[in-house]
């Protein structure tokens, strides 16, 4: 049965979520960084552009993507997994709702990479460092929820 091998490898999924979720969070705190080096210090033209949209379209689409579809497949293997989560306590959905707008933060930065390849971006260098504060907050609640369960 599905659900007895979902109990059997109930570790391995954990430990590919926690694995998965570290190098999401790495990418998702490093790339606004970069947007604001880019948008401080690099303009919008020259080699010193070029190769921070090459280190903004690797970290984005071979390590952050991948790693958030996997944190999500592993996290919903974890969902499915009996026994694991009492959906009828609120820190699931306290969870799930900082997830969905840690997945929003992810396409929001997605976006202004494309604005920033095109030359049409109007976010400042300050914007990018008060949104780099956004996955900060969500991980601390995410942490507290999984870890205290405070509700």
């Amino acid at each position: 049965m599905a659900s007895d091998l979902l109990s059997e490898f109930q570790l391995w999924t954990k430990s590919l979520h926690v694995i998965s979720v570290i190098a999401w969070m790495a990418g998702i705190f490093y790339l606004p960084r970069l947007f604001v080096y880019h948008t401080e210090s690099v303009g919008s033209e020259g080699e010193t552009h070029r190769l921070f949209q090459i280190m903004e379209h690797k970290l984005y689409a071979l390590i952050m993507t991948p790693a958030m579809l996997s944190s999500w497949l592993f996290g919903l293997l974890l969902v499915l997994t009996p026994g694991l989560i009492d959906w009828h306590q609120f820190w699931p959905w306290i969870k799930a709702g900082m997830v969905l707008a840690m997945t929003w933060f992810h396409f929001w930065l997605g976006a202004r990479r494309k604005e920033l390849v095109a030359g049409t971006c109007t976010v400042t260098g300050r914007k990018f460092r008060m949104m780099n504060e956004v996955p900060t907050v969500l991980m601390i609640v995410i942490v507290i929820m999984v870890i205290v369960r405070p509700f």
